[in-house]
């Protein structure tokens, strides 16, 4: 269902994804990807390539550009040696090509307002995500910050969420997921907590509200008690 806000009343904690839901990081993404692709000696993407690839964790990003960019699956020496490659020039540019989505600060002031309890959870690796919230001063809104290395499995897996409500000390029901893709609603779903999806973000270049959530918001300023 569609509103324009949502009562978030009912809810003990939140978990937020970051990549689509808190900052539009496409352009970080597409630099250090040509970067790397640069050291390479291969063919460059573009914005557009790279949205749909967007959300399942690097190392799925680093793979799919590959294929993208050469036509076939890459070998392991390839991977790793984009990887390597991304990684240096990702935590250079960390930030520089980003922007805060408006309203995302008015809604986690609100959510921490009415006392809820905050966690990041992203499949984006530690080392880039914590640096990103502090960069763009969102990191006081959080207690926690769990990126894709943080456990065994990445969303849309449930593991991630129920660990988060683990550290949380919340009850999956009474936690509210907050993302933008359909990744975040699975894992959602799978571990018990209620969805909420922006319409803005990635999804991985496929429409949001074909996505089973509970709510859609057009901002994060729409989530208020």
């Amino acid at each position: 269902m569609n509103t324009l806000r949502f009562d978030t009343s009912t809810f003990d904690a939140a978990i937020v994804d970051l990549d689509g839901t808190m900052v539009d990081t496409l352009g970080d993404f597409v630099v250090a990807l040509n970067l790397m692709l640069d050291d390479l000696s291969l063919a460059h993407v573009t914005a557009k390539d790279v949205e749909s690839m967007v959300g399942k964790g690097s190392e799925h990003l680093i793979r799919s550009t590959l294929r993208h960019v050469r036509g076939s699956e890459a070998d392991e020496a390839l991977c790793d040696a984009a990887w390597q490659r991304y990684t240096h020039h990702y935590l250079i540019i960390n930030g520089q090509h980003s922007a805060v989505y408006p309203g995302v600060v008015e809604g986690l002031m609100a959510l921490r307002a009415q006392g809820l309890r905050l966690a990041c959870l992203t499949n984006k690796p530690n080392d880039f995500a914590k640096p990103l919230l502090a960069a763009k001063g969102l990191d006081a809104y959080f207690e926690f910050v769990f990126g894709g290395d943080a456990f065994e499995r990445k969303k849309p897996d449930p593991l991630p969420l129920q660990k988060t409500c683990e550290a949380l000390g919340t009850s999956p029901a009474r936690t509210l997921m907050v993302g933008d893709s359909s990744n975040d609603a699975q894992a959602a779903r799978a571990a018990g907590c209620p969805v909420v999806l922006v319409t803005y973000g990635y999804n991985h270049g496929e429409p949001i509200q074909g996505v089973d959530a509970d709510a859609f918001v057009d901002s994060l300023a729409e989530l208020r008690g």
